[in-house]
């Protein structure tokens, strides 16, 4: 009687493939370069003279409520609202890009402090701030 023998075909070994790969992979990470990335360059002009600036307190308007209508404080002075902008005005001419601050109590009707947009708006306000509660906390007793 004639036993066969099973005869295996060619394979590859696949055992240590993934100990390869894992070899590979800490070889190129070892011998890479990683180049740094400096960012911009530039440098900044050097300020030879100190400028003589004067400061400016800028407006304030706080908007209190009254009802279903609103009080307009500007610089602590009570005023209507058709009298903000001639309040404003000489101010402006003396320095256009002066700041306003509107200040809204957080109680009084959002369509007050549109109006005071609006009214700077039409006196060619440039510069118009609306501080948030955490500025608000922040600056204390300035507003």
């Amino acid at each position: 009687m004639k036993i066969k023998k099973k005869s295996q075909g060619p394979e590859i070994p696949t055992a240590s493939m993934a100990d390869i790969a894992f070899l590979l992979i800490v070889f190129f990470m070892v011998t890479s370069v990683f180049s740094v990335t400096r960012g911009l360059e530039f440098q900044l002009p050097k300020q030879e003279t100190t400028p003589q600036t004067t400061q400016e307190e800028a407006i304030h308007i706080h908007i209190i409520p009254a009802g279903s209508d609103c009080i307009f404080e500007v610089d602590k002075q009570q005023m209507a609202l058709s009298d903000i902008q001639r309040y404003i005005e000489p101010k402006l001419a003396r320095n256009p890009n002066k700041f306003v601050i509107i200040d809204p109590d957080p109680d009084a009707p959002y369509r007050c402090m549109v109006d005071a947009f609006d009214e700077l708006k039409l006196a060619r306000v440039k510069n118009i701030s609306i501080p948030t509660q955490a500025e608000k906390e922040a600056w204390g007793d300035i507003l």
